[in-house]
């Protein structure tokens, strides 16, 4: 086996990985290096990785079972790896800081992302560490939020008047909301594997603290949103043509930076499901 090097790039998450090529399949060894590096480090970085959407998707299906989107287009003849390409799709629901596919009753344990066309300029995407966040809270904080529960709602980021405007993409959405209702997940979550704490509410899709009223709902949310992503929480990667990130999506965030319009900017992202959100 080759080599795996890692290099941490911040205190709070981050690591660049070198020293394999993800094109190919990976031994037990490589795995388990990679997920034990994912769980330390939240978010991984891979330079100079052409892989194509069936490496792709092999590659993170090592670490479970692929999702397959139910509003962004994808790769016909690999389905579980979808496309964010800016000429084709309103992608600005990545411009805001979420965690993926929280509406689901088993959000994505992680994705795999690939660089396929840059712009010039710009484009880059920003991690938080939801668990970092949680340990800078204070104990009073804590403990307020400690038991709480929060609903994801999946037309927070694809509202109706965005993706329902022909009969086909309506169709799509109506389908997509009525297997998507409305559901709860812990505002503080327990890693399945960690057994770290780590905030678990994002504004792409975290409509409302469920035990709390309206107004004191509101600004709760809004006190945690900006939390999490304070900068000392949070990571830039400058993307490079067949770049790959892989992140922990139970413990992280991020935000496409949408700076370089009208530029075109192509992605490709493989999701791995993962299980239901507990605290303990």
């Amino acid at each position: 086996m080759s080599h795996l090097s890692i290099t941490p790039l911040s205190s709070a998450l981050g690591a660049q990985i070198s020293g394999i090529d993800i094109s190919q399949p990976l031994n037990l060894e490589q795995r388990d290096a990679i997920e034990q590096a994912l769980l330390k480090h939240q978010v991984l970085f891979f330079r100079d990785q052409p892989i194509t959407p069936q490496q792709q998707a092999r590659f993170a299906a090592n670490f479970g079972d692929l999702h397959i989107h139910p509003i962004y287009p994808n790769v016909p003849e690999q389905p579980q790896v979808l496309i964010l390409d800016t000429a084709v799709t309103d992608v600005r629901d990545n411009a805001i800081w979420h965690t993926d596919v929280t509406f689901l009753p088993t959000p994505a344990m992680g994705a795999v992302l690939s660089a396929k066309l840059l712009p010039e300029f710009g484009g880059d995407t920003l991690w938080a560490s939801g668990i970092a966040a949680y340990e800078a809270l204070s104990a009073p904080m804590k403990n307020l939020l400690e038991g709480l529960t929060a609903t994801h709602d999946f037309t927070r980021s694809f509202p109706l008047e965005r993706y329902g405007n022909t009969p086909e993409a309506l169709a799509q959405w109506e389908e997509a909301r009525r297997k998507n209702p409305p559901l709860s997940h812990p505002v503080i979550r327990t890693h399945p594997v960690s057994g770290r704490r780590s905030l678990f509410v994002n504004e792409g899709f975290t409509s409302k603290i469920n035990e709390l009223s309206e107004t004191e709902s509101e600004a709760i949310l809004k006190l945690l949103f900006a939390h999490a992503t304070r900068p000392e929480f949070t990571i830039r990667w400058r993307w490079q043509k067949d770049d790959v990130a892989f992140w922990d999506n139970r413990v992280t965030q991020h935000y496409a930076v949408d700076d370089y319009r009208p530029a075109r900017r192509v992605m490709q992202r493989a999701t791995v499901l993962g299980d239901v959100p507990f605290f303990r």
